[in-house]
């Protein structure tokens, strides 16, 4: 193993350039940063007051975005509220 030693200043001067190409990653990604929590099955069911099938049939039909990590689906905190705010509207609409 080798071990190299730099002086603090130039460590602190590459890392700083680190982040900021990082952060100019993500945006060139489209990653937002404010809102990249994830949920799993049972956080959005508990938030939503419905069922595991009644999610299920959600992603079935397009009515949420959704990702896959071996068998768990996770959703995006943002897609959770535009479904709210979708069922919102259709409500309202309806009086």
């Amino acid at each position: 193993m080798e071990v190299i030693a730099i002086e603090g200043k130039i460590f602190e001067h590459i890392k700083e350039r680190f982040e900021a190409f990082a952060k100019q990653i993500k945006q060139w990604c489209g990653i937002d940063q404010t809102n990249s929590k994830w949920l799993d099955n049972q956080d959005v069911s508990t938030l939503l007051g419905i069922s595991k099938r009644t999610l299920q049939y959600y992603r079935n039909n397009g009515k949420i975005s959704f990702s896959q990590v071996n068998s768990k689906c996770y959703y995006k905190t943002s897609d959770v509220e535009k479904l709210l705010n979708n069922s919102l509207t259709s409500k309202q609409s309806r009086k």
